[in-house]
């Protein structure tokens, strides 16, 4: 089903992107092929490595998957999973329920949508993608009747942890959630073992929900696996920041 089309540069003048969620069990492979580059080539990760050349687990038949495909290479260069209310019931947990309780969002479970696995082509980074990805999301939501987007953003630990822990104590100071929707991970990540003081770099993925208007819902978890410290977002749509919703919501409207 397709969402919407958009011509974007993607590094060549030419490029068409298109935007659609996958359809076929092929389509979906290619999601994972794709998420397997970045995440488990890219990053070394050979605990992860595996012959078929794919990233995937239990939740990716119960989620949609969002592709962003290069028309001139039939390519697909960006994808994000997205799990709906109905899906999460039917699989018996969010993705994020592995890494954190969420008990205290109990109350609103039946109007959240969880995104993850976020992954652009290295080639395709310039803004493009995922300006279209964030406008299927808006999309999604809206046909899904969600009041809330949750998802982890993850933080390499690559330099030891200590850029995990300045971003944290910068959260601690603009970006938490009440005490409301404040989460509790599993397996916290130590942050005062990290030396402090430093200047958070805030990813891009990270940046693009905090611009938005997302909370930070407490500690994050520490994901052994990624080697990585795990923040957990939840943006209320009400409070999405008012020229990111006239973008992401207008492009999917007038596709």
């Amino acid at each position: 089903m397709r969402l919407l089309t958009n011509s974007a540069d993607a590094n060549q003048s030419s490029s068409k992107l298109t935007l659609s969620l996958a359809s076929t069990p092929e389509e979906v492979r290619e999601v994972q092929r794709l998420r397997y580059k970045v995440f488990i080539e890219s990053m070394n990760l050979s605990a992860l490595a595996n012959g078929e050349g794919l990233d995937k687990d239990e939740f990716d038949e119960y989620c949609d998957h969002l592709i962003v495909r290069d028309t001139n290479t039939l390519s697909v260069v960006g994808t994000y999973r997205v799990m709906s209310p109905h899906a999460a019931r039917r699989m018996g947990k969010f993705y994020s329920e592995q890494e954190f309780d969420l008990s205290r969002l109990d109350n609103i479970r039946n109007v959240i949508a969880e995104a993850g696995r976020a992954c652009i082509h290295p080639e395709y980074r310039s803004g493009a993608v995922i300006m279209l990805l964030w406008a299927g999301i808006a999309d999604y939501m809206r046909r899904e009747r969600c009041d809330y987007l949750m998802g982890c953003a993850s933080v390499s630990l690559a330099d030891g942890g200590h850029n995990a822990a300045a971003l944290y104590h910068a959260f601690r100071e603009n970006n938490m959630a009440p005490p409301d929707y404040r989460v509790t991970p599993h397996t916290p990540f130590p942050i005062d073992a990290r030396e402090g003081g430093r200047d958070p770099q805030v990813p891009p993925l990270l940046r693009g929900y905090l611009r938005s208007g997302a909370w930070v819902c407490g500690d994050p978890a520490w994901d052994p696996d990624f080697h990585s410290a795990d923040f957990f977002l939840l943006l209320p749509l009400a409070k999405l920041d008012s020229r990111y919703a006239r973008h992401y919501l207008k492009d999917a409207r007038t596709a």
